[in-house]
């Protein structure tokens, strides 16, 4: 975990962003000694949204499958994407 003070943020605009870039996580921001904000880089809140949304999306399928939704074989979905994949769909 990173921590820095909004001081740093402030008059080190370029280190903190060069060090988000660098590390790929969270930098924490602290003012008055109390946390305060979180600061990423893109890229970072980018790959963290979409794996936040994946798992979502997981869950979902769980939840329907759990209730009782009808499912298809492994084999079934693995030739559906082939032929997306190829285009025949």
């Amino acid at each position: 975990m990173i921590i820095k003070s909004s001081t740093t943020l402030r008059n080190d605009y370029n280190v903190i962003a060069q060090l988000a870039h660098e590390k790929a996580e969270p930098i924490y921001i602290t003012r008055n000694g109390e946390g305060d904000l979180v600061v990423m880089s893109i890229e970072a809140f980018e790959r963290r949204e979409a794996m936040l949304d994946l798992r979502e999306k997981l869950l979902l399928a769980e939840q329907q499958r759990l209730a009782g939704e009808p499912t298809i074989p492994l084999s079934k979905a693995h030739k559906r994407l082939k032929e997306k994949i190829n285009g025949k769909v």
